[in-house]
């Protein structure tokens, strides 16, 4: 297949012994994704096998297996897990009779079991076609299809070429890397684009980009950065679950709602390979698509997201609230919304600063996942978004090494997580050990580390780390605009000081999430004393709407 060939359609497998329950499959599946998918079926788990031998020889991409449990010679979670061994990306969906829910159960924890369907499932347009198009709603979002769309050509460790992967990565923008030092492509992309600064991002329609920085991609991408109108009824600065939420309830209240976001949709969250506690989600979701789901839902009710846009200032004139962004544009509003969430902890050693992105990285577990192919990764942190990427990297990588300060898992990560890691044989856990030092030449090399309990220093080969050790607010560009704590969180509610003189300007008391600047509300992980989960943070998010229209019939 060259290069200006159509891409082959993805495939969805469906695997059932029984004749009669195959063909009804088959034709309902036709019937309903023929047009955007290849369905292919077969009578046996052996015969499944050679299905998927035959894609793996072709290069084609299995969007989805629909596979019945009980089957002779092999069940349907056995097959699955060979499946997704291959193809770790599609979506799985086990059959299952009434008596079968124990298995059900288990291939959630065995193979991340997608959903599972009780036979039989008529009709189809209600109970089979809603859940499917779902999974694969969220299994294109990810998709990468051979030798199409962008191309991203650089070194494999490079602190420019991971903020390009994963600006692209979290804005939901499919690529392909191309390794500048032994890609075949990439050779001929640099000779195309002669004079250019690695990273070079290359685009369908042949034009490039040189070492661009977030701004340049936006743009490139169509990516929306100015505000439609001067003034809305409430700005949301940050949209991680809680601004998200707060976008969605007041658009669908008919407010008209701005919401401003420094980097991608979903905040930390939306760095998560998988939440799985979040409620209605059994089999989990990534923070990646529940971003994305959620930017739907409230573009849908008619907000408008700006990003990447930096807010810088905010103040009051008279009765509105006025936003400014660090190109020096104005908004006003009735309301604000500060939602713009934590940043993970910097690792305080000697040479942090000079690895990161060389080596050395924040988060960005899904960014850096096909870096990681047979290779040892190192993971720093105890709670759950640590425990997230552990479990995470350990389909990918051919070792995970997990380094907690304390004594277990358990002391900070939901038990769980702490469960599954265990069940992880490629994954080890290190209690009572953190990192002393970072060495290296041109890129991270080696850790200095030291185990508490027996006071051992020792070095380790590391090319790979990532820490997750806990997070400081977002909230700089604040001081001397809202009260905050010491640590920067801000204040809200009952919980602003009332020593000193003039530090509410009204006679009602302020409303539960709201600043010391009236009609400014704080909501999620930059709120003082909240709780720190997805959660909390959209049901945050969703009572500072119902607090502003309190505020607007008041004021």
């Amino acid at each position: 297949m060259t290069s200006t060939d159509p891409a082959p359609k993805p495939v969805i497998l469906a695997v059932d012994d029984d004749p009669q329950v195959l063909r009804a499959v088959r034709r309902d599946l036709r019937t309903n994704y023929a047009d955007r998918y290849r369905v292919l079926g077969a009578s046996s788990a052996s015969e499944a096998l050679g299905v998927l031998d035959t894609l793996e020889q072709r290069g084609h991409d299995p969007a989805l297996f629909l596979v019945d449990q009980r089957m002779p010679g092999m069940t349907g979670v056995d097959f699955l897990v060979e499946a997704v061994s291959r193809f770790p990306d599609a979506r799985r969906v086990l059959l299952t009779a009434y008596a079968e829910t124990d298995a059900a159960i288990t291939a959630i924890n065995r193979v991340r079991l997608d959903y599972y369907l009780m036979k039989p499932w008529d009709p189809p347009g209600e109970r089979l076609f809603p859940v499917l198009d779902d999974l694969l709603s969220d299994w294109l979002a990810a998709y990468r299809p051979a030798y199409r769309g962008i191309r991203v050509v650089g070194p494999a460790v490079s602190a420019a070429t991971h903020a390009v992967r994963d600006f692209l990565t979290r804005n939901g923008q499919p690529f392909r890397f191309l390794n500048a030092e032994s890609d075949p492509e990439a050779r001929r992309l640099l000779e195309q684009h002669r004079g250019g600064r690695l990273p070079l991002v290359a685009f369908p329609d042949g034009a490039a980009l040189s070492a661009p920085d977030s701004a340049e991609l936006a743009a490139r991408l169509g990516l929306a950065t100015t505000a439609s109108r001067p003034h809305y009824d409430t700005v949301i600065i940050g949209a991680g679950p809680a601004g998200l939420a707060a976008g969605v309830y007041a658009a669908s209240e008919g407010l008209s709602t701005l919401l401003l976001e420094s980097d991608a949709p979903g905040g930390q969250a939306g760095t998560s390979s998988l939440i799985e506690n979040y409620l209605g989600f059994p089999a989990g979701l990534s923070g990646a698509d529940l971003a994305r789901r959620a930017v739907s839902q409230a573009s849908r009710f008619g907000a408008e997201l700006l990003h990447p846009v930096d807010v810088v200032g905010l103040r009051r004139d008279g009765r509105a609230r006025i936003v400014t962004t660090a190109d020096g544009a104005e908004i006003s509003a009735e309301t604000v919304l500060i939602s713009t969430g934590v940043a993970y902890n910097r690792l305080d050693v000697p040479n942090a600063e000079r690895f990161e992105g060389e080596g050395l990285f924040y988060g960005a577990a899904t960014t850096e996942a096909g870096s990681c192919l047979s290779h040892h990764v190192f993971v720093i942190g105890g709670a759950n978004s640590a425990g997230q990427a552990a479990v995470y990297f350990a389909k990918y990588a051919a070792k995970v090494t997990v380094l907690v300060r304390g004594d277990s898992l358990e002391a900070g990560m939901s038990q769980y997580l702490a469960d599954e890691i265990r069940r992880t044989p490629t994954i080890e856990v290190r209690p009572n050990t953190r990192v002393l030092e970072l060495h290296g030449e041109q890129h991270l090399e080696r850790m200095t580390l030291q185990d508490d309990a027996t006071g051992e220093r020792y070095q380790e080969d590391a090319r790979l780390v990532f820490t997750f050790i806990g997070a400081r607010p977002r909230s700089g560009w604040l001081r001397g605009v809202v009260e905050c704590d010491e640590h920067g969180f801000v204040l809200t509610g009952p919980d602003l000081p009332r020593d000193r003189p003039g530090h509410w300007p009204l006679g009602r008391d302020p409303y539960l999430l709201e600043t010391s600047l009236p009609g400014v509300f704080a909501a999620g992980d930059v709120r003082a004393d909240s709780i720190k989960r997805v959660a909390s943070g959209v049901g945050e998010g969703a009572m500072a709407v119902a607090l502003m229209h309190r505020y607007r019939a008041s004021a």
